[in-house]
């Protein structure tokens, strides 16, 4: 007991089926190291009831740290997260090998590090939740796809050939509907009754897709600052539910700039030497953030230019009209909505096309005197 009052900090090394972890005293020195197994929760339990209340303990931000994080609060504990990344390339600078152990002796002495170069947001169970609808949703999506091609791929190998330009609208799925009658002998049997099991299939992702889509919508309606962002120009209640979902909390970004950076829509060039003319080389989006966050604000983007208004100029004045360039025309009217979304959240505000007027500045109508097109007011002044 006397050696565990002396622990100051823990470090937690987290597995699939064990924790490996680390304690140490206020001179960063070892006390003792313990295995945890997952599979025995309420022996892991009783081990974090045994370690001192309000103790900070390290761990990374691994696959499945969220329930880990939930049981080392409710044992009244301080959980904090560090980026895997990071100590990665903090063990392969110090040239040490990569095992349980070091590891987890590697998480204990971070909390010594100041400032904390290491740590990361940790997600509360409300956003995780959230998180867990979206990744579901995405899932069925990619499945429906994948059935989409698998008809496609089946009337393709059989040599039929149609016109619609959207196979599963409603014409679509009569066309669809006949082909797997029985009647039908366009395909043989074990085409046609592949194809049937494939379009039930597709039916009830669809069904799943629908409710799950139902859970954003309420969740956007209840929401002021999704409603707020669901009237931007290219979003609606799946990107708004996204948006949302994935930034979490706007106040953890410092500014709008570290949000578009942490969305990957901050282009940026790695070169060396003298510079050359032309386009910079080696340019990109960066790899490190929310792919899809990424995703969400450009799809945004190609919705708000077809919209119009002032990202629809911006894409033009990137793009020369749309004849060049495109996918960067996107990028920068993505990077331009994450910096509305983050004004829209952080101040609250509903946004509009037209700028307010300045603190004490005020605007005038624009007026012209009937049949001429010169404004009333003089433009330069009476000469004497």
């Amino acid at each position: 007991m006397e050696t565990l009052q002396k622990v100051s900090h823990i470090g937690c090394d987290l597995h699939k089926k064990f924790t490996m972890a680390t304690a140490r005293d206020a001179h960063n020195r070892v006390v003792w190291r313990q295995r945890l197994e997952h599979a025995d929760r309420p022996r892991l339990l009783a081990q974090l009831d045994t370690w001192p209340k309000g103790t900070p303990v390290i761990f990374e931000a691994s696959f499945g740290w969220g329930w880990f994080a939930d049981t080392v609060q409710a044992a009244q504990l301080e959980p904090h997260l560090a980026s895997s990344r990071k100590v990665a390339a903090w063990r392969d600078a110090r040239g040490l090998p990569k095992s349980n152990r070091v590891d987890a002796d590697l998480l204990s002495e971070l909390w010594g590090q100041q400032p904390r170069w290491w740590e990361v947001w940790l997600v509360p169970p409300v956003v995780r939740e959230q998180r867990e609808w979206l990744r579901h949703r995405m899932a069925l999506v990619r499945i429906q796809t994948g059935l989409k091609n698998r008809i496609h791929a089946v009337l393709h190998r059989h040599g039929v050939v149609h016109e619609f330009s959207d196979l599963f609208g409603r014409d679509g799925r009569r066309f669809l509907s006949l082909l797997v009658s029985p009647r039908d002998v366009t395909l043989p049997e074990s085409a046609r009754l592949t194809l049937k099991s494939q379009l039930q299939l597709l039916d009830r992702v669809r069904q799943q897709i629908a409710q799950a889509t139902r859970v954003f919508r309420r969740t956007v309606r209840r929401s002021v600052v999704a409603e707020r962002l669901r009237r931007l120009a290219g979003i609606g209640y799946v990107l708004a539910y996204t948006l949302v979902a994935e930034i979490g909390r706007i106040e953890r970004f410092p500014n709008a700039k570290h949000l578009a950076s942490y969305s990957l829509l901050a282009p940026r060039a790695y070169d060396s030497g003298e510079p050359e003319d032309g386009p910079p080389l080696g340019r990109h989006v960066g790899h490190v953030g929310r792919r899809t966050l990424k995703w969400a604000f450009i799809e945004a983007a190609r919705g708000a230019v077809r919209h119009g208004g002032r990202f629809r100029q911006l894409y033009d004045r990137r793009t020369d009209g749309g004849r060049r360039n495109r996918n960067r025309g996107y990028i920068a009217v993505a990077r331009q909505l994450a910096r509305v979304v983050d004004m829209v959240w952080r101040k609250g505000v509903v946004y509009t096309e037209d700028p307010p007027p300045r603190p004490g500045s005020r605007r005038r109508a624009k007026r012209s005197r009937p049949g001429t097109g010169q404004p009333v007011d003089a433009m330069v002044g009476v000469v004497q």
